[in-house]
């Protein structure tokens, strides 16, 4: 037995009861990990520990992933939390980005682009959008709350309410009003981002109709999250519905403890990033290694706090706010966290949006994929004034060979 296995018996066995039903939850977490266990477990034969961990200092200090940064702001949300975002203001006096000007063409300044990111990220995820974007259109990148730079979550951490995507709409019309006091916004959003754009289209119509110009949805869902399997047996997936919610509940109430346990079996959770996070085989390990610190950096409690909001996630009837704009609904075609089946039912809902999806793409299909989602976006903006036509998004940091994506819709 290894030395975080007695560990992690002698917690249960100090713990009682909640730890007994943790460490039941445990097994059927199990079955979720067993496939990259497996790979982790081969991996262990041929790379020692310490190789392993220095191949992470290694990719840590060699790469720039995530090291953008913009003027920064402070919204605050309407219980008080702070929301960390950033600006970046386009270019207006040449140097770096006259090539991407040349690119891109005259741009209309008046034109904001509001990224939201997904669950247990940061507005870092959005890094080869930014690289390739910078100097050319306005952008706002925000951090969700208890995510990234921005606050923990005041009426969260004084038990006055749990996280709601209701929330975060809201939280995103504080960013809103602070960042982009006025003028045409663009809203894109992955994953839990997509849910606060619906949210904010939701509790907002007038918002949507006097200032939004286009939508961009990737990687995300309008409802029904109770029912993805996450690529699991049914089996499966069932054990793990019924025990996840209140082992989290546990975890989050021995946030420290799980900490140590984390960094304990940073393989193994490596493993399942590399799995949940990204389908093509040849995926840059710096761009996997920045994926893994992404999630790595969301607190446990975190974690365990917003995963319940997913299952009463429903937003179909709002994205009828967004009938007759520019909608960008993009998903990679192996995504088990959100499957591309719910961009389809998205945008079945809005019969006149662009619906791309990629092949050999994950969930997170902006980092594995980046040209490819970059160019859509870019079309997007064309769409919505921001820039000129005959935008050509050059190479702006291949993650793997680049797929043709497959349009629908």
């Amino acid at each position: 037995m290894s030395e975080g296995s007695v560990r992690a018996a002698a917690a249960v066995a100090a713990g009682g009861e909640p730890w007994r039903k943790a460490g039941l939850a445990g097994a059927a977490i199990g079955v979720v990990a067993a496939g990259a266990a497996a790979g982790v477990a081969i991996e262990r034969l041929t790379v020692g520990r310490g190789m392993r961990k220095k191949a992470r200092l290694v990719l840590d200090s060699a790469g720039s992933y995530g090291a953008l940064r913009g003027t920064p702001g402070t919204a605050v949300a309407d219980d008080g939390t702070e929301l960390y975002y950033e600006v970046d203001e386009p270019d207006r006096d040449g140097g770096p980005a006259q090539r991407r000007r040349r690119l891109f063409g005259r741009r209309t300044p008046a034109v904001t682009v509001v990224f939201s990111h997904g669950y247990c990220l940061s507005q870092d995820s959005w890094h080869f959008q930014r690289a390739a974007l910078r100097g050319v259109v306005r952008c706002v990148y925000w951090d969700q709350r208890s995510h990234g730079r921005s606050g923990r979550g005041v009426s969260q951490a004084e038990g006055r309410e749990p996280v709601s995507i209701d929330q975060l709409g809201r939280d995103l019309k504080a960013v809103l009003d602070a960042a982009v006091p006025k003028g045409p916004v663009v809203l894109a959003g992955h994953s839990m981002g997509g849910m606060t754009v619906m949210a904010l289209a939701a509790h907002y119509p007038e918002y949507v109709r006097e200032r939004v110009r286009a939508v961009a949805f990737v990687g995300t869902s309008s409802g029904k999250m109770s029912e993805v399997s996450y690529g699991l047996p049914v089996l499966g997936v069932n054990a793990v519905r019924r025990v996840l919610p209140g082992v989290l509940r546990v975890m989050g109430q021995r946030a420290e403890l799980v900490e140590r346990g984390r960094r304990a079996t940073a393989d193994l959770f490596a493993g399942l990033i590399k799995r949940y996070s990204f389908a093509s085989k040849d995926v840059d390990p710096g761009v996997a290694r920045f994926a893994e610190r992404l999630i790595e950096s969301t607190p446990i409690d975190v974690v365990a706090e917003f995963y319940p909001a997913f299952a009463g996630h429903d937003k179909a009837e709002a994205l009828a706010r967004l009938t007759g704009l520019p909608v960008l609904v993009l998903a990679g075609d192996h995504d088990m966290i959100t499957p591309s089946e719910h961009s389809e039912a998205i945008a079945a809902l809005l019969p006149e949006a662009e619906l791309v999806l990629v092949p050999d793409a994950g969930h997170l299909v902006m980092m594995e994929h980046p040209e490819l989602v970059t160019d859509r976006l870019a079309d997007l903006l064309v769409r919505a004034g921001a820039v000129r036509a005959g935008v050509n998004v050059g190479d702006y940091g291949s993650s793997s060979t680049g797929p043709s994506a497959e349009h629908g819709g």
